[in-house]
Order: C-alpha cells, then structure tokens, then sequence
C-alpha cells in the first residue's frame, strides 16, 4: 500500500500550485536573484580590449580557464564582474569539508551541532575571500603578460589596474556568496548549486546552434551529429538512473516496555547512494590535472623542454592525462565517501545508540565492518560511473576530433542540481496539501460541534 506521502505525491497537479503561495513566492525570488546574476556576467571590469580577450581566450579553451569559463555561464571569457563565479566557494567549501577528516579540531566544531556549523561557514567565508584574491590576481596578472594578434588585452598595464580588478573580481565573487545563501533561505533550491545550474545551461543554446552549424556545413555528418544528440539523451537518462540509484540496508529495533506493555520494535532501511559523493571528486581532479597547462599558459613557460614535456603528456586528452584524471577520481570518490559523506564509524555508533541494528550483524565494531563492507563495494561502482561519464567527452573530443562541449561534470552538475530542486518543490507541494488537508478537519470539526451543542433549557 503506498503511504500518505506518496499518494498526495501523486495528486500534485497546477491546481495545487496555483493555490502555494508561498512557494510562488519562493520561486519568483530565485528567478530575480538569477536574473541579477546573469546581468552581472554581461558587465565588464574597466581596462580591458573585449576583442583581444575573445582571441586569448579562444587560444587556451582547453585549460582549466575553459572549465572555469564554463562553469562561469561566459563571464570570465568576458572578464565581468563576476568572472570567478561562485567556485571559489565551492573550493573553499571542498577543502573544509576535507580538512574536517583530518583535524580534530574542526571534527570536534562539527559535532557541536547548529553553532559550530556556523563557524565552520563562516571559515568558509574567510577562506573563499582568500582564494578569490589568490585566483583573481594570477589572471590578472596573466592577462597582462598575454597578448592577441592586435595587441595587450589590458588597455593600460599596472598596479592601479591590478588592484581595481581584483577588488572588482572579489567583490563580485562575496556579492554572489550571498546571493546564493539568499537564494537557499528565501528561495526554492540550493543557491550556489543553482548559480552554478544556471551558469553552465545558459550557454547550452550558443554551443548547441554551433555544433548543428559545422552540421550543415558539413565539417561533421549527418550521422555523427544524430549520434551525438542520442548520445547525449542516453547519457543524460543514466545519470538520472544512476543518482537516483541506492542500496537499502535493513536496520531492526528491538521491542519495548512501556509499563505493563510491550510494544513492538519498529524497522527503517539505511540508504547508501551509488555515488554519495556527488560531483566533488571530477572537479578536484579536473583542476588539479588542468593547472600545469594554466601555469605554463599564464607565465609564458611552455616553450621550456620541462614544461612542453608536461604539455605533451598530461594535456587533455593526453593518454597520461586519461589515466591520471581515472585514478585520481576513484581516489577522491572513496576518500570524500568513507571520510566525509559516509563515515561508517560514526553511523555504526549512532545506531548503537539508538538501540538499532542489523538482522544478523552485532552491534558494534561488527556493525562498522559489515557497513564498511557493503560501502566500499558500492562506492567501487560509483567511482566507475563517475569516471566513465567525466572520461567520455575528453576521449570524443581528443581522439575522435570531435567538439563534444558539454562535458561529463556538466552533465552531473545540471542533472543532480535539477533533481534536488525538483523534489524540493514537490516537498512545499506535498506539505501545502497537508495544511489544507489539516484546515479542512479542523474546519469540519467546529461544525460538528456546533450542531450537535445543545442549548440551554427555558423550563
């Protein structure tokens, strides 16, 4: 029999979210604050050639600036006001939620519950503002040594210009920060997720019409473009199927007495994901693999026998590249996994605590191992798919010449953020239906007892 839940999951229909203001109020304030942001990609920092720039940055699209570029929706390739995007946070983010593994003291900060995640975020915050100066200073610097076919692309050269477009970059970064937490609270979504969703879908239609252009030019057949986009509607349906995909482990509770009764011990299932570690470990090692090609890019390097021997066996697409880019992936997927999203000791612990525990399994150091057991082994298959989905782009555009734009990390980016908003929606519509459920019994309650109250007597 399906549960409550499920059967008002069912019921939703535009009738019932006609009538959720809240939540169209919700939806109306995320849609302004993207709005805001995607103006602010179109608003360039002062001193820099536009035309120049889009050359530069044609030349280096296979470096980490392209990933950077397109995780930024265009603004870095336009250098706005917002050209690092929100991924110094999310770096920031990444690198806390790591050292958290591996120092006591911020173990100890996050087992304090509400107010010791608040000083974990606002760690967070510090570290993003130094990260953003630290990223936007190098490119700037950069820039200023990179030069097009007519020229510099930074008008006038020097310190004044440095200083102004860091502050204006880091300004632009801490503006979208808040933004984005703005978004969580008042909105419908994660913020940064969904600045991040945003980023990436609004140039889908640019390099969509591109890739179908060299189509009708015939620079790519007609059955090599049909593939593609089946492809990419197959690759898409399996990353929906393999996010949503999980192992259920049953977990017993013991029977209780509550006086003279006994009441019987509940049961629930322990969730463990295909991939509990989200998208976390393609981006880690898609910017570590990347950074010698910015580096040798950024200080004019390439040309030295050390750095062209890097450049040629560790650019994308490269054999070496290929492989480094497979294990550091797995590596990162089992140490975010066993470390960070799924410490098997700790929900060993909890269900000791709350008298719960596996059919068969004692409680305890056996518990840990058994659920050690079952998460490596689930964890081993993620790590493939997520593998296979972040290597496929870079083997159809490296070895088969092929300009496959949208990436593997896109694709787990845009399909994990829409599932997550989607159900958050459906979350608001399930608890309106509730109240107005509630309402209705209560409302039909009073009118009841207002027929059935008798009046005074006038014997």
């Amino acid at each position: 029999m399906a549960s409550a839940a499920e059967q008002l999951a069912s019921q939703i229909n535009f009738g019932a979210f006609s009538k959720a203001t809240e939540l169209k109020k919700r939806i109306w304030f995320t849609l302004g604050a993207l709005i805001v942001y995607r103006l602010g990609t179109y608003i360039p920092i002062p001193g820099i050639d536009p035309v120049i720039l889009a050359e530069i940055f044609r030349q280096n699209a296979g470096g980490i600036l392209g990933m950077f570029d397109m995780f930024a929706g265009g603004a870095l390739g336009r250098m706005t006001i917002f050209a690092l995007n929100i991924m110094p946070y999310i770096s920031a983010s990444i690198i806390l939620q790591l050292m958290t593994a591996v120092s006591p003291t911020l173990e100890a900060l996050k087992k304090e519950g509400e107010s010791g995640r608040k000083q974990i975020n606002q760690y967070t915050r510090y570290l993003t503002v130094v990260l953003a100066t630290a990223q936007a200073f190098g490119i700037v610097v950069g820039l200023e040594g990179m030069t097009g076919s007519a020229g510099s692309a930074v008008v006038d050269p020097g310190w004044f210009f440095r200083v102004t477009a860091v502050i204006t970059l880091v300004g632009g970064t801490i503006f979208l920060m808040w933004l984005g937490e703005q978004i969580t609270a008042r909105g419908i979504g994660n913020g940064i997720s969904l600045i991040i969703f945003v980023g990436i879908i609004a140039e889908i239609p640019a390099e969509l019409a591109q890739f179908l252009s060299q189509g009708r030019s015939g620079n790519i057949s007609t059955p090599v473009v049909i593939g593609i986009l089946l492809m990419m509607i197959g690759l898409v349906t399996f990353v929906v199927f393999m996010e949503r995909a999980l192992r259920k482990i049953h977990i017993q509770y013991p029977r209780r007495q509550v006086g003279m009764k006994v009441f019987d011990g509940g049961s629930s299932h322990l969730p463990v994901k295909v991939n509990p570690a989200n998208v976390i470990p393609a981006i880690f090692a898609s910017s570590l693999l990347l950074l010698p090609t910015t580096l040798a890019t950024f200080s004019g390097s390439s040309t030295s026998p050390f750095m062209a021997t890097m450049l040629a066996y560790f650019g994308p697409g490269q054999p070496l590249y290929l492989l480094f880019f497979t294990g550091m992936i797995i590596f990162f997927t089992f140490f975010y996994t066993l470390n960070v999203s799924f410490k098997v000791e700790d929900v060993a612990e909890n269900l000791k605590n709350q008298n719960g525990f596996i059919p068969g399994i004692r409680p305890g150091k056996r518990t840990e191992e058994y659920l050690y057991f079952v998460v490596t082994r689930i964890v081993t298959v993620g790590a493939i798919y997520l593998a296979g989905v972040a290597l496929m782009p870079e083997i159809l555009r490296a070895q088969l010449s092929i300009p496959f734009y949208f990436g593997g990390t896109s694709v787990l980016i845009v399909v994990a953020v829409g599932m997550d908003t989607m159900s958050q929606v459906q979350s608001h519509l399930v608890a309106h239906q509730y109240e107005g459920l509630l309402e209705k019994s209560q409302l039909r309650g009073r009118k009841r007892g207002s027929t059935t109250k008798k009046g005074p007597s006038l014997r």
